[in-house]
This record gives C-alpha cells, structure tokens and sequence, in this order.
C-alpha cells in the first residue's frame, strides 16, 4: 500500500509555509547555490479513518486515542501547538455517516442515538478513551492538527461475547489512502468477511475491488466503481461479488479511481471466531509476520504475487532462541495472480516467534504481500486473529489500548542484533509512563509481557523507537479470556510517519535586496 498519505503531503505543504520554504533562482551571473539536504520536521496534520466496529447487539467498544511525547520522552506534555500565531492543536475522531442498512434501529422500532464523538486527545503523552456499545457504533473519521499530529493513533477494540461474530476484534484505525492488499480473506461459506470503505473527506470517492483465488482472478461485474460518498462507509460483503466457488483464501485489492478511503476487512468464521484483518505492507520481496502468539494451535499462511513473476519463497521461523526452518513447510511457491496458502500445525511450540519470508533464490526475487490466520483453543473454545506482513519500525511506532494483564509485545531483528526503546505510556485513568531499553540478538524474536506504568489505573500506549542496530518489526497481542475462550487479537507497529521530509530553500531570502 502507498503510505505517504495525502495528509503527510498536506502537512508537508504546511509545514513548507510555517518555515519559510522557497526556491529561488540565483542572479544573472551567479552560481547557483547547491541546495541543502532536506530537513525532517514534524507533521502538523494527520488522519485517520475507523469502521464500523460491530452490528451485533451485544458488542462492546472501546476506542483509545493517543498522540506520543515528541522525543520520545515519559515526561508530562504540555500540549497545543507553539506560537502564538498557530491554532490550539486538536485530535479528535467524528461520526461518518453510515451508508450501511444494517444496525441503527433499537429495540421497539426506535433509531438509536449514534454515540457522541469519542477519545478527543487533549495534550500528548496520555491515552483518552471512549465507548461505543451495540450496533449504532458508526464508523469514524477525524484528524489531529498541531502537537498532536506526529504520531496519533487511534485503537478499536470490540468483545462481542456471543453470536456468529463471536470474539475479540482489533484494529488500529488507519490513514486514508489509495492501494490496500488484503491476503488471508475469504468466501468461504463458514466466513462472512466484508471490507469496510470509509471516506473520511468532503468528496466523494470511487473504490474498485478485487478478488484472487488459487486460480486467479475471481470474475464478477460487481467490483468496479463502487460509490463511497462524502464522509461515508460503505461494507461490502466480499461473497456477493462473485458466483464462482467459495474459495478458503482469498487476497483481496482495494484501489481508488478518485478520492482515498479507510479500507479494513470484518472476518467472522462460526466455528473459529472473528477479527479484523488490517493491510499487508507494500509488495517485497522479504516479508516479515511478528508476534505469533507462544500457544497458537493453528497457523495458516497467506501469499500472492501481484507482479509478473511466479516467487519461490523460504519460510523460516524467527524464534527467542534463533531462526529456524518449520519441519511442517520449508518453501512456499506461488504462481502470479494467484492466491497461495499453507498449513503451518505446531509451528511455535510454546514460544512467541514471528515468520519471515525471503526468496529461494535471491537472484529470482519477485514481490509479495502475506498475512497470517493464527487460532488459539481447541474444539469449541476457539479464537482467532490475523497478523499482516508489516515493515520495520523507521522511527516510531505505537500501539494503543493496552491492559495490565494480557499484553504482550513481541520485537523481531532479522538482519541483525538491534536496541529499541519501549515506552509504556501514563494509564487513560491515572498511572507514571515508563521506559526500558530491549535488546533484541540477530536473527531472535524477544518478548516483552511485563512492561506495564507504574500506578496504572485504565489502558496505556505502547510505543517503539530504534536506537541502534538492525531493523526490527513489532507486534502487540492483546488477550482478554473470555468463558473458557482465549479471546484475542494482535496489532502490528506500523511507522507513524510523525515526520516528513522538507526541502531546504535553495538561497537564503535574507541576500535578496
């Protein structure tokens, strides 16, 4: 997916005026000036857009909204913006209207009352949160301006207890763009996945889907120039779009002919559970799946080439002690345009690993995008949650909406050894942030489950900065037991891009007569 979003050019172009960015030509006669590299200052605007978390009658959700220290710091943030010529900085999330005829009505015929907007940040460095219950939850869209802008992030976390969209669903809700890979959806009987289309702007926006089996292509007359309208969602049950068979793994691709949307996909499998599955990383020909939980009982491997070229992939298994190969698949090959999954039974064998993807032949290197579905329990105590291929964490990464008990974060270096700050935000209630330095050896996968705020009263923000080293992915899993069921989902740390690239003026303005 392209991840320089519309709102980082924005905020480029925003910040280029507050600081004077220009470009002048140097008088007749006179050398140019070389230009300066550019300088890297912090977004003033960014945003994001949330589905409609549930249409169950009993879902329960909880938004957490949080913007980290700039710097990286545990000390208390003073917030708004600086200068006395800039607005007051402002995060806040706004109902989008729901183009959706499903949910909405009370019981006794009565239209229910769509929550007020929730989780409105107020200053960096504390989580808000908010609920929204039932199935009058709408989607959200919104943006964070000023201090609060680099690096704000909003979780969604629903419990829906019982029913056929039974389980713990979570999603970090996501920036509005124009290309989005889904691997590891499906149309499948036992499944009712829809992908949630949510235009966060004053304009319309046109999407077009796209769904690849095993075979290729699936055909349909349904999936082009689909209607988004301005500050809408539009859910789109991925079985209706095509009449050939179900298939149990499908990718699916998003793009927009005009405008951007939020894009996610719902996944509720009656026997199994149900998650949201958030877009793969952009097309590589490495791929890396972080934070497999240690007690998964079920893994299933999603791939598909969108190039021309057919790839031969080594799967390999980056565990605490090491990197090693699965005994149950060594190689995965997947022709182009075609969907291609594997069954990976005991594959982390009481230990938090992640897996990665690399080609058979460097040399022959093709681009994938991959995801993971992982189960947990077994017979009718089941549970489950999909993990995307995700990048390596550049400058930051957070991850909202984390609970004293059943959090674990989960840091893999593959290339080799690295050292990452982790910074345990103050509690949305109450509590002092905490930070710790993490090794993580090359080629190993570490676990971090008890880096917690002192005094923590309600949830807490997670946040991962490299300081030397390799690259390193991270994970979040997030457990919540339920009855007997091991309710849980897992959230990948996505670059917060709270910076951006602006160029230097070419010559100073100050030589100018």
């Amino acid at each position: 997916m392209k991840r320089t979003t519309l709102s980082l050019i924005a905020g480029a172009t925003a910040l280029a005026a507050d600081t004077g960015f220009a470009s002048l030509s140097a008088p007749d006669g006179a050398a140019a000036p070389r230009a300066a590299a550019p300088t890297r200052l912090p977004v003033e605007r960014a945003g994001l857009a949330c589905p409609v978390p549930s249409t169950s009658e009993v879902a329960e959700t909880l938004y957490t909204s949080y913007t980290p220290l700039s710097g990286g710091g545990t000390a208390p943030a003073k917030g708004g913006a600086s200068g006395a010529d800039k607005p007051a900085a402002t995060a806040q999330l706004r109902p989008a209207a729901s183009t959706s005829t499903s949910g909405g009505t009370a019981k006794g015929g009565k239209k229910a009352k769509p929550p007020k907007a929730p989780a409105t940040v107020t200053a960096p460095g504390k989580p808000v949160t908010a609920e929204a219950n039932g199935p009058a939850a709408p989607a959200l869209a919104g943006a964070a301006s000023g201090a609060l802008a680099p690096g704000w992030t909003v979780q969604q976390t629903t419990v829906v207890p019982a029913g056929g969209a039974r389980g713990l669903l979570g999603l970090s809700c996501g920036a509005p763009d124009t290309d989005f890979w889904f691997p590891a959806a499906s149309t499948a009987k036992e499944r009712q996945d829809y992908v949630h289309l949510t235009n966060p702007d004053d304009t319309a926006a046109v999407a077009d889907i796209e769904l690849y089996g095993p075979e290729g292509v699936l055909k349909s007359q349904f999936t082009e120039g689909i209607p988004v309208p301005a500050r809408s969602t539009v859910p789109v049950l991925l079985s209706t779009l095509t009449g050939e068979a179900a298939q149990q793994s499908v990718t699916v691709h998003v793009t927009t002919r005009s405008g951007r949307v939020g894009a996610a996909i719902a996944s509720a499998d009656e026997k199994l559970g149900s998650d949201w599955i958030a877009p793969s990383a952009d097309p590589a020909s490495t791929a890396v799946l972080p934070g497999i939980p240690a007690d998964a009982t079920s893994v299933r491997l999603v791939a598909f080439v969108p190039g021309e070229d057919d790839a031969d992939l080594k799967i390999q298994l980056v565990t605490q002690s090491g990197t090693i190969v699965p005994a149950s698949a060594r190689s995965l090959h997947v022709k182009s345009g075609m969907t291609a999954a594997v069954d990976l039974p005991d594959l982390t064998r009481g230990e938090v690993g992640s897996l990665m993807l690399s080609p058979s032949d460097p040399k022959k290197a093709a681009p994938v995008v991959a995801a993971l579905r992982v189960v947990r329990g077994k017979g009718d105590d089941t549970e489950v949650a999909f993990v995307p291929a995700t990048g390596a964490v550049s400058a930051r990464a957070t991850v909202a909406d984390n609970r004293a008990k059943g959090t674990t974060l989960a840091l893999t270096a593959v290339g080799a050894a690295a050292q990452v700050k982790v910074t345990a935000s103050a509690g949305s209630g109450g509590g002092t942030p905490v930070t710790k330095t993490v090794t993580v050896k090359e080629g190993t996968t570490t676990a971090v489950p008890d880096l917690v705020p002192e005094g923590l009263k309600g949830s807490y923000a997670l946040t991962v900065e490299p300081v030397s080293g390799g690259k390193v992915y991270a994970a979040r899993t997030l457990a919540v037991p339920l009855d007997g069921t091991p309710m849980f989902t897992v959230q990948t740390f996505v670059d917060d891009r709270g910076t951006v690239e602006v160029p230097s003026a070419r010559q100073d303005l100050g030589v100018l007569d």
